[in-house]
């Protein structure tokens, strides 16, 4: 089964509730965005955002250059279906992030999602490349992964876990660090999560 293959079954056979990552109000993820005082017109891309309700909150919000990006259609599909008319005021993607060709410049790109399932290097290098392109000079890098002390597998699948120093690592040849936090996520099941989320500004540096 292809990486693609395996998420449009998630998709297509649970319900938006039965998946660990379900979370109707994303608070860490809006504390981050706020945070970064982009104006309500900022180029804004979702990661992996899936049926994510992030996109809602955000249009409540007021933002109006909104992207979605997942590999599912299935995902992206319930989410539209659940935003109703409010769906076109969404741009939908449907890509691997490693594969995406980005054609307009981001001022933030967020990523609840995606990034801990890389875990060769030349994914994350990919993967670095295509958001060091997207994002526009000084545009922010939103990221919420598992920490060390987060699963090692999710949804079958294994993962990358990071710390904020190996975090920062990663990303130091683009983006220098703004802020880190670690929280817990509790999943419909009552497990807890232990997550990292981290604010990077794209640099020149090299």
């Amino acid at each position: 089964m292809s990486l693609k293959q395996h998420w449009e079954n998630v998709y297509s056979t649970k319900k938006g509730n039965e998946v660990s990552w379900y979370q109707p109000n994303p608070a860490t993820s809006l504390d981050f965005i706020n945070e970064l005082q982009i104006p309500k017109d900022a180029a804004i891309i979702d990661i992996g955002g899936g049926d994510s309700f992030l996109v809602d909150h955000l249009l409540e919000k007021g933002f109006t250059n909104i992207t979605v990006l997942d590999i599912s259609e299935e995902a992206l599909s319930r989410a539209k279906e659940r935003l109703g008319e409010k769906a076109v005021k969404v741009k939908w993607v449907t890509s691997d992030v490693t594969a995406f060709t980005p054609t307009e410049k981001y001022d933030c790109w967020h990523d609840r999602a995606a990034f801990h399932f890389l875990t060769t290097e030349e994914q994350i290098s990919d993967y670095l490349a295509v958001s060091e392109k997207a994002l526009k000079e000084g545009g922010k890098l939103v990221i919420g992964t598992f920490s060390e002390s987060g699963p090692e597998k999710c949804s079958g699948l294994p993962i990358r876990q990071y710390s904020e120093t190996s975090l920062t690592t990663v990303l130091k040849k683009w983006f220098e660090k703004i802020k880190c936090i670690y929280t817990d996520h509790i999943t419909p099941f009552n497990k807890i999560q232990n997550f990292l989320f981290c604010s990077f500004r794209k640099t020149t540096l090299q």
